[in-house]
């Protein structure tokens, strides 16, 4: 490895430490009660070196949800090109779903602070845009399964894709969110899995042709 690429690597990691600092901080205190001096001393480096990477904590806070959507996309961007009836690929997606929230559940909680608070966080206008873009690209995975059940005849053809689509997010956000950090620890998982499954499933039958 040549010395530039050694420096190329030194400063992605210096920056990969800096963000997966700043999200611990995001989910102990809340988005208001951290400030780049607590970032800075979490990571370790000083507050220089912050501004070597990121304008502002705003920004760190818009690369960790951004980074996050767009490498969640990569795993799910071909869901609904699998085989199978769309009911099922609907059923996986959300197990899928929650699975990987309850395996960042801090990043869960930092996305809802978003999507709940996104008025109050001075975001600018365009990391706003992105962090939209990139959540939007997500739940968009839903809307194809969808389409593929009404090109197949398995679902009815009037449905409102879109409005089915929002609803089913919401679903799965809100049972995450009431559960996520309540009850045994070994049985959040279950307990999770089972009433998204069951609503899944009503929704399944409301638009079956």
């Amino acid at each position: 490895m040549s010395s530039e690429e050694r420096r190329k690597k030194e400063k992605e990691n210096r920056k990969n430490s800096i963000l997966k600092a700043a999200r611990k901080l995001f989910f102990e205190r809340g988005f208001k009660s951290v400030t780049v001096d607590l970032i800075a001393a979490k990571a370790e480096v000083s507050k220089g070196s912050i501004y070597l990477y990121f304008d502002s904590k705003e920004e760190i806070y818009t690369q960790i949800l951004i980074s996050a959507n767009i490498e969640r996309h990569k795993e799910v961007e071909n869901f609904a090109r699998q085989e199978g009836k769309a009911s099922e690929l609907l059923l996986m997606f959300a197990r899928n779903y929650v699975d990987f929230f309850l395996d960042n559940n801090e990043l869960f909680r930092i996305l809802m602070t978003f999507m709940l608070h996104a008025d109050n966080m001075n975001l600018t206008e365009d990391q706003n845009t992105q962090l939209i873009h990139t959540t939007n690209e997500n739940i968009r995975i839903v809307s194809e399964i969808l389409r593929k059940g009404v090109d197949d005849g398995e679902f009815v053809s009037n449905i409102d894709i879109r409005q089915v689509q929002n609803a089913i997010w919401g679903m799965l956000n809100g049972i995450i969110s009431l559960y996520i950090y309540t009850g045994a620890p070994e049985k959040r998982a279950e307990r999770i899995n089972t009433i998204v499954r069951d609503s899944i499933n009503v929704f399944i039958r409301g638009i079956k042709s």
